[in-house]
This record gives structure tokens, C-alpha cells and sequence, in this order.
């Protein structure tokens, strides 16, 4: 897919001119403009057709925003180096967040690299699992400037690094040939066909994905798969067997790191907004209620009834392939009630979640993972 079509404007921090993904844009003949300061952009939409490629100011790397103790969260760490993107999904929580919607892509790759190795190194008992998606796509520009490439091939030489793509496109074709060891985790978000086309603008179809992973897999990379955000609508429940049905017809469990499950959540403010942006979308008349942290979210039986059907489907699928040592399944943003619901179990605590997900990956893939200590990470302050 061709996502970087729409992008009318290529704008170059003075500071980035010789960088690497500086280098790899002119060889694609772009029209870039060069610039001392970072272009300001109010407009969600006319962000997303300004690509800027700016320098490292400060830190880029933080726990996941998510992160709230009142829920029982994964704890992954993010780089902000990417803020917008040229998708256009309905449900994006960055047309209710970003106050400067220029799509911007930090290029000061050595700097960002320097930063993760000084704070990996202060705990190196401990398996850090980074993405650098959390405000955008991770692969949709790296067809034009190859700058996932060089967090790869950085990523692979720390040994207490998990990096995790994320991504709703088919933009893999750059990375296959990278010597990545399999530190890089190629994820997805997963969507059923009709969502897709109605809610998740510009991205790849489910066919294109599903391929993209086939590539990836071949390639030796392990991927993830995030059933987030869940929607409700008529025949959801067909629609999300099937969506299970064809993931593992097109790859095996052997091959997927990890899997996270969500539902459609937002700020309340955010319900206008979405309205206002997609005037035909029906995501904002189900019946929803706010949580502690001020997000909205389908009452929970709804949600109970999603996540049980979605985890029994993906269980049944995994289990006609490859019945042992199940792939490590968690929700995202919910309280440990709903986990006792959904699994029959829950995690006692977030360090427990972490320690649980790591252990998951050392019975599986024991040649890239070992086998956590459950006293250290029950001495791990979450901040």
C-alpha cells in the first residue's frame, strides 16, 4: 500500500539534514523544505498531510501512558518518536489529543538509541518490552525513510530489549532482510473485514495484514496481535469468529508472541468530536459509562460478553493447532474482576502481569527469552 500518497508537505529540521532517513527520502525524489522550527498545525486532518522530521528535544522514552494502578496494565514502555499518522480511524484517541497535529517522526536515530541504552542499563535483570506506537503507526513511513530499520538493527544489541512494532498497514517489504535475532516483535491490530473498511480509513485490508504477517513470520520475526479496540455492532460475534478463523488459517500460534484484548474507550469529550470528524459512524450510540480514569467504555456485561467470546474463540483456533504452551492473552486497561470473568483467573498485581507475560515467552521461545525471577519483579516499583 502506498500510505504516504497524501502527504503534501516534507519539512526537514536544519539540525536532520544529514540523517539517515533524510538520505533515504531524497532517494525517492521528494520535495523537501527545510525549516529552523517545528511547523505548528491545529487542523487533525491537514496534520496528517505534513510529514516533519524533527530532532530529539528531551526525553523519548516513558512507560505507557495507560499505565494506572487502579487497572491492571501490562507495564510496556513506549519511544515517542512518531506523533500522528496519515491513517484516519474513527476511533483514534490523537484527534482529541494532539494540540500540534503535525505528523512528526524524530530522525535523531542515535540520540533515541543512546537514550534506551542508558535507562535499559539501569535494570538489566529486566526484560523491557518497548514500542515506539503509542502516538502513531510504527512501519507507515519506513518504506521512505527507513528509520525502523535502524531501531532494529540498534534494538537487537541490547540484550534486555523487546521492540514491538505495531501497525495497521502492509509496509513490511523494508524489514524482511534485516539481521533483526528476533528482538523485534512485528504486531497488528486485528480487526474484522467490516470494521476495517467502515472505521479504520486508509489502512490495509485484513487480506494485506494477514499476508504482511505471513512475510514477517518467513522472515523469522514473531508477531503480536491486538484485538484493540473491540467494537460493538450488529453481528459482531460472527464477524469476530471469523476474524479469528482466518488469523490462524493464515498463521500459526507458533509464530504469535503475544496477544492483548481491548474494547472502545475515550475520553467524554472525545464522543463530539468523533461525531464531528466521522458524521456517518455508529461507534458513539452504544450504551457507555465512565471509569475512574474519565474513559468511556461499554457497561460491563457488554464487555464481559465480548471478551468471553473472542478469548473462547481464540482458544478453540490455537487449540486444533498447537494445544501446548498457549500464547500469553491479556485485556487491556480493565480491573482484575473483569480478567477473573474473561480467564478465571487474574494476576494479583502489575509487577505479577509483567513477570507472568515474560515467563510465558521463556516456555515458548526459551532461545530469546529466560526464565524471569519472580523475587526481583516483585521488588519492581511501577511509577
Amino acid at each position: 500500500m502506498n500510505s504516504n500518497k497524501n502527504l503534501q508537505n516534507l519539512i526537514v529540521d536544519q539540525s536532520q539534514q544529514k540523517s539517515a532517513s533524510v538520505t533515504e527520502l531524497k532517494k525517492h525524489h521528494l520535495n523537501l523544505k527545510k525549516c529552523t522550527k517545528a511547523p505548528a498545525l491545529a487542523d487533525y486532518r491537514q496534520g496528517k498531510k505534513t510529514l516533519y522530521l524533527a530532532s530529539k528535544k528531551g526525553e523519548v522514552f516513558n512507560q505507557c501512558a495507560s499505565l494506572d494502578e487502579r487497572y491492571l496494565c501490562c507495564h510496556f514502555h513506549v519511544i515517542h518518536s512518531i506523533s500522528n499518522c496519515p491513517f484516519d480511524c474513527s476511533y483514534c484517541f490523537l484527534q482529541n489529543y494532539l494540540t500540534n497535529t503535525t505528523t512528526t517522526l524524530i530522525t535523531d536515530t542515535k540520540a533515541i538509541l543512546a537514550e534506551i541504552q542508558s535507562k535499559v542499563s539501569q535494570n538489566s535483570w529486566y526484560l523491557y518490552r518497548i514500542g515506539n506506537w503509542e502516538l502513531g503507526d510504527s512501519l507507515v513511513f519506513n518504506p521512505i525513510t527507513k528509520q525502523t530499520n535502524e531501531l532494529i538493527e540498534g534494538i537487537k544489541n541490547f540484550p534486555n530489549v523487546l521492540f514491538e512494532l505495531r501497525t495497521k498497514s502492509d509496509c513490511v517489504d523494508e524489514i524482511l532482510d534485516l539481521n533483526h535475532q528476533q528482538k523485534t516483535i512485528v504486531s497488528w491490530t486485528v480487526s474484522p473485514d467490516c470494521i476495517i473498511k467502515q472505521e479504520e480509513h486508509g489502512t490495509a485490508s485484513l487480506k494485506k495484514r494477514l499476508q504482511a504477517m505471513q512475510k514477517v513470520i518467513k522472515a523469522g520475526y514473531l508477531i503480536g496481535l491486538h484485538f484493540d479496540p473491540m467494537l460493538y455492532f450488529k453481528g459482531w460475534e460472527t464477524a469476530y469468529s471469523r476474524l479469528v478463523k482466518a488469523i490462524f488459517q493464515a498463521v500459526s500460534p507458533q509464530n504469535i508472541s503475544w496477544i492483548s484484548i481491548g474494547s472502545l474507550r475515550f475520553n467524554p469529550e472525545m464522543k463530539k468530536t468523533i461525531e464531528a470528524n466521522f458524521p456517518t459512524t455508529k461507534i458513539t450510540t452504544p450504551e457507555m459509562i465512565t471509569g475512574n480514569d474519565r474513559k468511556m467504555r461499554y457497561v460491563k456485561p457488554l464487555r464481559v460478553k465480548m471478551y468471553q467470546h473472542l478469548y473462547q474463540e481464540i482458544r478453540k483456533q490455537e487449540a486444533k493447532i498447537a494445544p501446548k504452551n498457549p500464547i500469553w492473552i491479556y485485556l487491556c486497561m480493565e480491573r482484575w474482576d473483569m480478567w477473573q470473568k474473561v480467564f478465571g483467573f487474574y494476576p494479583k498485581s502489575i509487577q505479577e502481569n509483567d513477570f507472568l507475560l515474560v515467563q510465558s515467552l521463556a516456555q515458548r521461545f526459551p532461545q530469546l527469552v529466560s526464565q524471569p525471577n519472580w523475587e526481583l519483579y516483585q521488588q519492581l516499583k511501577i511509577e
